[in-house]
């Protein structure tokens, strides 16, 4: 579990971001969370932090951050202002120990607090620890993207995930 390794989530700052790129960089090697292909240095992910993006870590004490969670605004039109489309990796030494759910339970905290009120992503179908942290926070899989994008040469599935954050008032469906 997360909180045996002295776990504690907090927002990034631009020093973290060599941290967050060497766990990126694992995810994109792995082939199982990310169209990503190209490992990213620390200036790239220092981009990050000049925009409306929101990015979370978790740390140890011994390690410093060993997991990120991250929103970008899912497009610069207006009318979907309130949408984030959003990332969570956890470095491989730190995989299957409970720190993907603090992390991003952080990044939805943040993403409320900030008046979004909807996180969304994509998934591999495979990335099954993916998918059971993002059913056991309150994502939903809304659909299938199929061959959504080249991964290696493939073509790859998504699975679509949603979660509303604003749970107050009625909903417009129409």
């Amino acid at each position: 579990m997360a909180d045996t390794i002295g776990l504690r989530t907090r927002a990034a700052t631009l020093a973290d971001a060599a941290a967050i790129a060497a766990i990126y960089n694992e995810g994109i090697a792995d082939r199982i969370a990310t169209f990503e292909t190209e490992p990213r240095s620390a200036e790239n992910i220092a981009e990050w932090f000049t925009g409306q993006q929101l990015v979370m870590v978790a740390e140890t004490e011994a390690t410093g951050p060993v997991a990120f969670a991250a929103s970008f605004p899912y497009s610069d039109r207006a009318f979907y202002s309130g949408v984030g489309e959003f990332s969570v990796y956890v470095g491989r030494d730190f995989r299957g120990r409970g720190i993907g759910q603090p992390v991003l339970s952080a990044l939805m905290e943040a993403a409320a607090a900030r008046g979004l009120h909807k996180l969304l992503s994509r998934v591999f179908p495979e990335n099954a620890a993916s998918r059971a942290l993002l059913k056991a926070v309150g994502f939903e899989e809304i659909g299938i993207h199929r061959r959504h994008g080249k991964l290696d040469g493939h073509w790859r599935d998504c699975v679509v995930v949603e979660r509303l954050l604003d749970t107050g008032g009625a909903e417009d469906h129409g």
